[in-house]
């Protein structure tokens, strides 16, 4: 499974500025771990890892993942 979770990556393309990525944490208590700030054009390439678990991105940005792509802020 460690594998599975090292091999996980989003590209997150913002297409305004003010776009924010933070990853969550793993483990019993769910905690805000860091929070990036985009601006219109930049791109963030991010991965899942032990620590990280899930990530929460806010404004309207081109998000790219293994599985599929999709546009947050619409």
């Amino acid at each position: 499974m460690k594998d599975v979770v090292h091999e996980s990556f989003i590209v997150v393309k913002a297409k305004e500025s003010g776009v924010t990525v933070t990853g969550v944490t793993r483990g019993v208590e769910n905690r805000f771990l860091h929070t990036e700030k985009l601006e219109s054009g930049e791109v963030w390439i991010s991965q899942f890892t032990d620590n990280i678990s899930a990530m929460k991105i806010r404004g309207k940005a081109e998000i790219m993942t293994s599985i599929g792509d999709l546009m947050g802020g619409e």
